[in-house]
């Protein structure tokens, strides 16, 4: 039960770390005590649908993003992702894809 709690905790701090927010600065901007922040990235506290939700706005987020377990995903996994989300798209976005995927290992 308490394994949710610590998965979407664990993403709320990551992806609040990413963009540069303190606990204080986001708890401010969703209207709560950073302590409950705190306790809700330690995954001892749930989140409503409406905290979802305002996380998700001030963190300019889909809440999918909250449940992306990719990075526990093991290397073959995320290749074969990878090649089900190309497979669908056009010849130039694979080419792009391309381009952004070597530009970035450079």
């Amino acid at each position: 039960m308490n394994d949710y709690k610590k998965f979407l905790g664990s993403k709320i701090k990551e992806l609040r770390r990413s963009r540069s927010y303190t606990q204080d600065s986001l708890s401010e901007k969703i209207g709560i005590d950073p302590k409950h922040l705190s306790r809700i990235e330690c995954g001892k506290n749930a989140l409503s649908l409406d905290l979802i939700y305002k996380i998700c706005v001030t963190l300019k987020i889909k809440p999918s993003a909250l449940f992306d377990d990719s990075l526990h995903k093991c290397k073959s996994e995320l290749i074969k992702d990878i090649l089900d989300i190309l497979e669908y798209e056009s010849e130039s976005s694979v080419r792009k894809f391309y381009r952004i995927l070597i530009n970035s290992l450079n």
